[in-house]
């Protein structure tokens, strides 16, 4: 969120009449709303996930061990309670009251998922891809949409446009990331009576299909690359160094992965994957000329 305000959309204001809603305190305000709905799905999440944690990770289980459920369940109320009011104090703020629905939809969605969407095939784990690409979406809402004019718009609509392409990323990549997962707690999720991709179909299978899907994201940002950033070399080596070359070693890890270990090390390169494809927000100065 920090980087789609501070390298993004506040480099062009000046050079491309980018015009941005919120204030620093309000930007803040939207940024700690989003943590803490995260943080409160995180901890229902743990709740009801205690049992399978126990198999599938029993030495990271917190629940049980070192806070008790009856706790859990209070900081999960307050997260909500105090981030969901930031989000409608922010809303009525910029006079978009109905940006508050987000907040509200967004935290119910955390709390569905973990209690019920996600013993479902694949819908938890695309419902969950969704949220986090919203995470990225919701800097473009409050901060370029409240602007939008006759006058400005091809400028905000195109900027709009780059944040959602990130979203997207984002989505992709959480989506393959969840998949990955599934198999990996495949043990824990069939004790607890899940319906993941891998205890329908098999470990085999679900791995064939996941790794056809690690394909997507790395064709859709060669084709981007292609498409729009092909004259700038120095933008280019940085996608095929820091995100093109491990998506390919994602994809021939996935090809070839069998143990538990292998599950959790492409887990791992996904996450820095999802880190360096926002770190390239930083380029954009280089990218968009005036």
């Amino acid at each position: 969120q920090f980087l789609i305000k501070y390298a993004l959309l506040l480099p062009f204001a000046e050079s491309h009449g980018v015009v941005t809603t919120l204030k620093p305190l309000g930007f803040i305000i939207l940024v700690i709303a989003t943590i803490l709905i995260a943080a409160g799905g995180y901890i229902i999440n743990d709740i009801y996930d205690k049992e399978i944690d126990n198999v599938n990770k029993p030495n990271e289980v917190i629940i049980g061990k070192h806070v008790s459920e009856k706790t859990a369940l209070y900081l999960f109320i307050i997260l909500n309670v105090i981030g969901v009011g930031l989000g409608f104090y922010l809303s009525n703020g910029i006079g978009k009251s109905g940006f508050f629905v987000i907040f509200v939809i967004t935290s119910a969605l955390l709390y569905i998922y973990s209690s019920y969407l996600k013993q479902i095939l694949l819908v938890g784990n695309i419902v969950v891809s969704l949220i986090v690409s919203l995470s990225i979406l919701l800097v473009g809402i409050f901060e370029l949409l409240p602007a939008l004019s006759e006058a400005n718009r091809n400028i905000q609509i195109t900027f709009f446009e780059i944040i959602l392409d990130y979203a997207i990323f984002a989505f992709m990549i959480n989506l393959i990331r969840e998949l990955v997962k599934d198999i990996e707690d495949i043990d824990g999720d069939y004790k607890g009576g899940m319906k993941t991709l891998p205890i329908v179909l098999g470990r085999e299978r679900a791995n064939k299909i996941v790794f056809a899907l690690s394909l997507i994201p790395l064709i859709s940002v060669v084709y981007y690359l292609v498409s729009n950033l092909f004259k700038q070399t120095e933008i280019v080596g940085y996608f095929l160094v820091f995100v093109i070359a491990p998506l390919i070693y994602t994809s021939i890890k996935l090809f070839n992965a069998e143990q538990k270990a292998d599950y959790k090390h492409i887990s791992l390169i996904l996450k820095v994957v999802m880190l360096t494809g926002m770190l390239s927000l930083l380029l954009y100065k280089f990218i968009i000329k005036s």
